[in-house]
Parts: C-alpha cells; structure tokens; sequence
C-alpha cells in the first residue's frame, strides 16, 4: 500500500509537471525535456558499468548528447544561427574518435553504444519539443500524445490484472497480456475520440483516431524494448530517480519509441489537411 501511494504522488507529480510545462509555452518545455534529457542520458550509459564488454565514459557521452541536444533546440527555435547546425556533424564524430586514447577492449561497441544514447533519447526529446511547437489547435498535439500514451498503460495495466491470462510476450516481459493490451488499446482510442469532441476538435477526429492506433502498439513496443534492454543488462530498473517508477527511461520508454512515429503522423495530416506548420 505504500508503494502504491508513493507511486500515485510520484506519478501525479510528473504529469502535471510534464503538461504545465507543455502548455505554457516554450522555455517551460525546453528547460524540463532538458533536464529530461540530461538525466536520461547518464542514465542510459550508467546502465552499462557492470557490463563485462562495454566500458563507456558516461559523463563524455552525456556531455556530447547535451551539447547535441542544446544544438539542436537553439537552431531549431532560432536562438542561434541555423549554421551552427552544421557543426553538429563533427561534434559526433569527435564522440567516436575519442575512442583512440581511452585504450578499452571493445571500442566498436563502446561508439556503438554512444551512438545509441543519441539515438535512443536526444533524438525523441528533441522531437517532443518540435512537437510542441507545431500546432495551434485547441489541444496541443504534444499534451494529446502523452495523454493517450498514460492511457494506453494504465488500461492495460488494469485490464491486464483484471483480465489478463495470454501472454503477450513471455520472453521479454511476462507480466504482459493480450487481454491487458487490447484493454488499453481500446480505452485509449475511446479517449482519442473525445479529446477531439470535447476540445471542439471535430474535424481533427481523424487524426486522433489514428494517433490513437499509433500510439497503442508503440507504447507496448517501447515498453519491451526497454525490457530487452533490462533483462540482457540483468538490472530491474533504469535508475531511482523516481519513487515507486524508477529511472526516467522507465517512465519514458513508451515516448520515446512513440514520439517518431507520431511526429511522422502529425506532419503528414498536416500537409494534407493544410494546417500552417510552425517549424
């Protein structure tokens, strides 16, 4: 019981910060999918001490997925000059050359995972701003995307202990079930249609139904790559930042392998639809 409160007031918190900050405008959103990142990416590479193979300097490679990450919001927002885009290019590739003085056993894998953290959360924050500076309907397609993902796992978190009896994915994670998944696909494509009624949204219903059946597979899959990574890593959770969730991959891992895949979405209904993009 206790744990279930700390993971409620833990859980509140971190929603409404997320959405406060989303609402309110940009800096708010740059300055907290910062820290996001930030702690993300020690995180991430911090996974890999034990590992008997991979020997990576966490603090160069977050220091270079910060700085990347900086890159990209100050060109991206027109703080700075679009040229400085460009030296992002070197900058990557500094990352891998360092490999030569640090004299580790496995230095491919060492660039390889680097390169990794850069894929797995620079990239996804990044696009979760660009997100957030794209639309000018009346709900934020930033705020709807993480609405449906929060929806998504908490009905089949629910349906899955109420119901759940298949497994879904025995290997990867064996608490997963059909039952639970179609649960929440179903209770997130419901709140879909009504995030588009109730903002007076009724012409973007399309968009949100399909959202919805983006983000429904995207956050399982997110959900058990993560897994993937815990169980072949032998850890249980990506860090304690958070209490009763864990790290900030644990609380992340459905957004950032969904956030592509809906960015992608959302650009392309906006073509079509002829919204003005603000990017």
């Amino acid at each position: 019981m206790n744990n279930l409160i700390t993971r409620a007031i833990t859980g509140s918190v971190f929603v409404v910060a997320i959405i406060a900050a989303l609402w309110f405008g940009t800096i708010s959103t740059v300055l907290l999918f910062s820290l996001f990142t930030v702690l993300g990416l020690i995180e991430f590479y911090k996974l890999f001490h034990q590992h008997k193979s991979i020997a990576v300097s966490w603090k160069f490679a977050s220091f270079i997925g910060v700085l990347s990450f900086g890159i990209l919001c100050a060109t991206f927002l027109d703080w700075t000059p679009n040229i400085l885009l460009y030296f992002l290019i070197p900058i990557l590739f500094v990352n891998m050359l360092a490999e030569l003085w640090r004299k580790q056993e496995e230095p491919i894998y060492n660039i390889a995972v680097q390169m990794l953290g850069f894929i797995y959360i620079v990239i996804p924050f990044f696009l979760m701003v660009m997100l957030n500076q794209q639309s000018t309907h009346d709900m934020p397609r930033a705020i709807g995307m993480f609405l449906l993902i929060w929806t998504n796992d908490s009905f089949a978190y629910l349906s899955g202990r109420l119901f759940g009896k298949t497994k879904l994915f025995e290997r990867i994670s064996p608490k997963k079930t059909w039952e639970g998944t179609i649960g929440g696909g179903l209770l997130t494509i419901l709140v879909a249609t009504l995030l588009a009624f109730f903002y007076n949204d009724k012409q973007d219903l399309v968009f949100w139904i399909v959202a919805a059946a983006i983000v429904v597979p995207c956050s399982v899959l997110g959900d058990l790559l993560e897994s993937l990574f815990k169980r072949n890593l032998n850890i249980k959770d990506s860090g304690n930042i958070l209490p009763g969730h864990g790290g900030i991959l644990d609380r992340f891992d459905a957004a950032i392998f969904t956030v592509p895949f809906y960015f992608c979405w959302s650009l392309f209904y906006a073509y079509y639809s002829g919204d003005i993009l603000h990017f």
